[in-house]
């Protein structure tokens, strides 16, 4: 044997069972290429809340700030009440996410796993509703609410999307691809249809479970439109509300808007850090059928 596959040998001898892929530059370039693209905006987010009013009204302001000046965190932490706004925002996404996820799963299963007589067509009219613009249902959705006596309340901004059509047809679709013999198994152990979802489905839909919650409390952290027309006073306005003041007719602090939009995608990075491996596992699951 010679010398080179000698060496060759002994090494594939010392690591059994691990197999040296080739690296693959040409992907890497992409994919470095592509999350440059991403990340420069948060970047760019950074460097202005870090600049001065001045230079920002100069043009002073490069790729890497010459200067740091905190005065737009102080103006907006301090000068502006944005840590009730982050607290009005959580509150509402995260009993938003409760409610949505709890209807949009019960509704996927029922779809999914229960023969009825119309089960198509209610789920192709749930489905129909993604085509209907959000904002054609803020006069009858703001009429509906304030004869319930909800305008300026959380209810107000919580209840009315409490369902997402979206969702309901991800949750259909992730259940579609669990066998039926699951739940013909439970209930062969006596388990009824809570239960049988409780303890067998639902341990299963954990990466459906993930992708909702983090879509949910994308759409409710980030929500503008509707808040704005049901929150009245100012100490109920969310982030992204409350943020909008920052830019006036003829002046804008931009420092100050970079920092609190900082504040606001923050929450939403590390939630999408935290559920990253089950949310991609979620969509790719809830496309198999």
């Amino acid at each position: 044997m010679s010398t080179p596959v000698r060496e060759r040998h002994d090494r594939l001898a010392v690591q059994p069972g691990r197999v040296r892929r080739p690296v693959r530059w040409p992907r890497l370039v992409v994919v470095g290429a592509l999350a440059l693209v991403w990340v420069f905006p948060l970047y760019w987010m950074v460097v202005t809340a870090l600049s001065a009013r001045a230079d920002l009204a100069t043009g002073r302001v490069g790729l890497v700030p010459t200067s740091v000046d905190l005065g737009g965190f102080r103006r907006a932490l301090v000068d502006l009440p944005v840590l009730q706004w982050v607290v009005n925002s959580a509150a509402i996404a995260v009993v938003a996410v409760v409610l949505t996820v709890v209807v949009d799963v019960l509704a996927g299963y029922v779809l999914a796993k229960h023969r009825f007589p119309g089960r198509t067509v209610v789920f192709f009219c749930i489905v129909a509703t993604l085509m209907v613009p959000v904002q054609t249902l803020l006069v009858p959705q703001f009429d509906l609410v304030n004869d319930l006596g909800w305008i300026n309340s959380y209810w107000a901004v919580i209840v009315p999307r409490s369902a997402e059509a979206f969702g309901v047809f991800l949750a259909r679709q992730y259940f579609l691809s669990l066998p039926d013999e699951l739940l013909e198994a439970a209930q062969l152990d006596g388990a009824g249809q809570l239960r049988a979802l409780w303890s067998v489905v639902l341990p299963l839909a954990r990466p459906l479970v993930a992708v909702l919650v983090v879509m949910t409390f994308m759409w409710r952290w980030n929500e503008f439109a509707w808040p704005l027309v049901a929150l009245r006073a100012p100490e109920l306005y969310t982030l992204p509300v409350g943020l909008s003041f920052l830019q006036s007719q003829y002046t804008t602090d931009y420092p100050a808007l970079m920092a609190g939009a900082l504040v606001s995608a923050l929450p939403v990075l590390v939630l999408f850090a935290l559920a990253q491996r089950q949310f991609v596992a979620g969509l790719a699951r809830s496309g198999l059928r």
